[in-house]
């Protein structure tokens, strides 16, 4: 899963951004500084983590900067070209770009790159390429040609690849594009075509790339909404060919782009790629952050003010002008995987979840107990005790399958519980599928016939899935068995998000009467239910909560909240629909598909459940650690994620109802005094970082020291 967190302004004062946005972002050679360069003559060197600049550059009026400033990481020197051919190179010490270093070159510069481990390149707008010193130490050297006359250079990257710079830039022709790829280690330079598909007449917006060992992953945005990928290999078997690479699709209508309002692509990870644009026509800009592996839309943002179409992004952070001001918005990319694609999966390794046990392996030579068989003797006697088992659950299954066409529920019984004593083979699994098949097909044609005792017996053998026999689901929910649907969201990982709804309206509308006559597992429950109901909340001593003490008040801003003690002394439902809502927290699901089924719970019923959920979340509060005590209670990160699925869902309701009036300004008073602890976290952390700093800089100064003793 990707998610994009709260934007924030770098600075509130309006950058010199012309029609075309800015010249750049580029880091300099400290991680959480930038520089800044707008279209017309400054450069700003901002740091982020505090919001402000640190300095401010600009050339004389009637000069104008035509390329971005970047750092030289191996000096911590800023160098920028103004007026196409003049380039300037300054530190933080100087405050006149006018008296730094200057030296005027003899062809027009397209671009300077800067990356770490290697010293600056300076890109030519005819395509040559120059090492900075080498530069430097002749400014009006010769510059060759290396594109045609009608090519423009619309995009360029620097790569370090085994230590070695690689530089590609992308030129436009006539609409056809080339890729350049020069390495620095062999000092080739390599031309491909890029290839449009058969059908695809498009203008490409924009470009963004990735590396490994063998390939250049270039992707770029067309004006057609699609995103395509082209593979261009480092080191080509026949350099001195024409070469062509194919544009392959990637992702189809993930913007709406035109030549008018453009768009921007920016490549996150291996796996995630975010996107700057309007995705349709009527809509405003929006940044959203796809997932190409598995297709899918993570994150977006919409961007009211406008965009420039330009973005930049750095270690987890997202630069663009929103607006007329630079904004900053986080993010954060998990590793790519199917249950992150499409919604929350169980963890298969937490306490009380099941996996489908092993079978035995058959083939596996073993001894006989005594160890005096030789391996010929115990292999015919592993295939004598695998057929007999084999052979022997045949017989139990076929008895079993034929009782249940015409038997009791009481016979059938007897007949499972046999067939489950047998030995497992390797088809057990095919074999507890056709019977439950072979049951749900006689419930149909006998609507009388409901064996619950033989379902949960089946159910708990954990071979079982949704997707291997939904109807048994189906058929528990028709009933309104509680018991079958605890057993199924507890073992079942596959239940879609329509049948856990379904489940739920259930386990909510049943009335209180059925469940005590209702056998119900309440393990989840047992350890903090009970003694919410049965403690004594006055006599209990005072308790930190989150780190702060209720009684006093660490934020003059906000209220403080009641204390939990005051506000609930009891669960708001009974223990066993306690436990029947835990398997829902537990249950597999993804958000985009569970929200537009949890719009058609009743109001009161959306109440209820909300009032326990915030039980929960009191009780997470009285400990220390934050959890809940038991066995497999749910988990904070559930409950939270819960609480604002039902409130997105259903808030319009909710704020209507006036039963939910007090528990939404209780959550709402939690919230702010949440704000107000990270708020303070936030400056211990601080100042715990100028200590470090400052200690640092003591040690560093310290380098030994004279101690005299006076001895009497």
């Amino acid at each position: 899963m990707a998610a994009l967190e709260e934007e924030f302004t770098l600075a509130a004062v309006h950058l010199g951004a012309g029609p075309d946005g800015l010249l750049g972002v580029e880091q300099s050679d400290k991680a959480d500084q930038f520089l800044v360069t707008d279209s017309g003559r400054t450069v700003i060197l901002y740091k982020v983590s505090d919001q402000k600049p640190l300095g401010s550059w600009s050339v004389k009026q009637g000069q104008n900067i035509t390329c971005p400033a970047v750092c030289n990481f191996q000096t911590g020197e800023y160098i920028i070209v103004h007026d196409n051919k003049v380039l300037r190179i300054w530190n933080n010490e100087d405050v006149n770009l006018d008296k730094v270093f200057k030296a005027t070159l003899s062809a027009e510069v397209c671009r300077i790159l800067s990356v770490q481990g290697a010293e600056p390149l300076v890109l030519f707008r005819k395509g040559a390429v120059r090492g900075l010193e080498a530069l430097l130490a002749e400014p009006q050297q010769d510059i060759e040609a290396v594109i045609s006359e009608d090519e423009v250079i619309k995009w360029t990257k620097i790569f370090m690849v085994f230590r070695h710079p690689v530089l590609i830039f992308i030129t436009e022709k006539h609409g056809t594009y080339f890729a350049y790829v020069q390495t620095f280690n062999t000092r080739a330079l390599n031309k491909f075509t890029l290839l449009l598909g058969q059908e695809e007449k498009s203008v490409i917006q924009s470009f963004s790339a990735s590396v490994d060992r063998k390939f250049i992953s270039l992707l770029s945005l067309s004006s057609d909404g699609c995103m395509y990928e082209a593979l261009i290999p480092l080191h080509p078997s026949d350099p001195e060919k024409s070469q062509q690479v194919v544009r392959s699709l990637v992702l189809k209508d993930v913007m709406l782009c035109s030549s008018r309002s453009g768009a921007a692509l920016a490549i996150l990870d291996q796996d995630h790629v975010a996107v700057l644009g309007p995705p349709s026509p009527a809509a405003k800009d929006c940044l959203a952050i796809w997932n190409t592996k598995f297709q899918t839309l993570q994150a977006s943002k919409e961007l009211p003010q406008g965009t420039s179409a330009q973005l930049w992004y750095y270690g987890e952070n997202l630069f663009m002008l929103h607006g007329k001001f630079l904004t900053v918005i986080p993010y954060k990319c998990e590793v790519s995987s199917l249950a992150g694609a499409l919604g929350k999966l169980k963890h298969s390794q937490e306490p009380g979840s099941y996996t489908v046990p092993q079978f035995v392996n058959w083939e596996t030579s073993q001894e006989n107990e005594d160890g005096s068989q030789n391996t010929e003797q115990s292999k015919r006697t592993l295939r004598r005790r695998k057929v007999e088992t084999s052979g022997q659950q045949e017989v139990s299954a076929s008895k079993l399958l034929s009782a249940i066409k015409k038997d009791s529920e009481k016979h059938i019984e007897v007949e499972l519980r046999k067939f489950l004593a047998t030995k497992r083979t390797p088809d057990f699994q095919t074999i507890i599928g056709d019977i439950v098949t072979g049951l749900l097909e006689r419930r149909q044609a006998e609507p009388s016939f409901y064996p619950r005792n033989c379902l949960m017996q089946l159910i708990q053998t954990h071979v079982l899935s949704y997707s291997l026999c939904p109807g048994l689901l189906l058929a528990a929910l028709e009933r309104a068995d509680v018991q079958v649907l605890q057993l199924c969201l507890q073992h079942f990982p596959d239940i879609p998000e329509s049948a856990t709804c379904a489940c739920l309206k259930i386990f909510l509308s049943i009335g209180d009467d059925s469940l005590k006559e209702t056998d119900i597992s309440v393990e989840s429950v047992s350890d903090y239910i009970d003694a919410a109901d049965g403690e004594k909340m006055e006599q209990q001593p005072e308790i930190l909560q989150n780190g702060f003490t209720p009684r006093e008040d660490s934020c003059e801003k906000c209220e403080r909240p009641q204390d939990p003690r005051e506000e609930t002394t009891a669960c708001p439902v009974v223990p066993k629909r306690a436990a029947l809502l835990n398997a829902v927290l537990h249950s597999a699901y993804s958000e985009t598909f569970l929200l537009s089924h949890l719009k058609d719970i009743p109001a009161q019923h959306v109440t209820l459940f909300l009032h326990y959920l915030y039980f929960l979340y009191l009780k997470c509060n009285e400990n220390a650690t934050m959890t809940l005590p038991g066995t497999h209670p749910p988990t904070l990160s559930q409950i939270m994620d819960w609480i604002c699925l039902l409130l997105d869902a259903n808030f319009t309701v909710v704020v209507m109802i006036p039963e939910a009036k007090r528990l939404l300004l209780s959550l709402y008073k939690f919230v702010k005094s949440q704000i107000c602890i990270c708020s303070e976290l936030n400056k211990i952390e601080v100042s715990f970082r100028e200590l470090q700093k400052l200690n640092q800089e003591k040690t560093s100064r310290d380098l030994y020291s004279i101690e005299v003793l006076e001895l009497f």
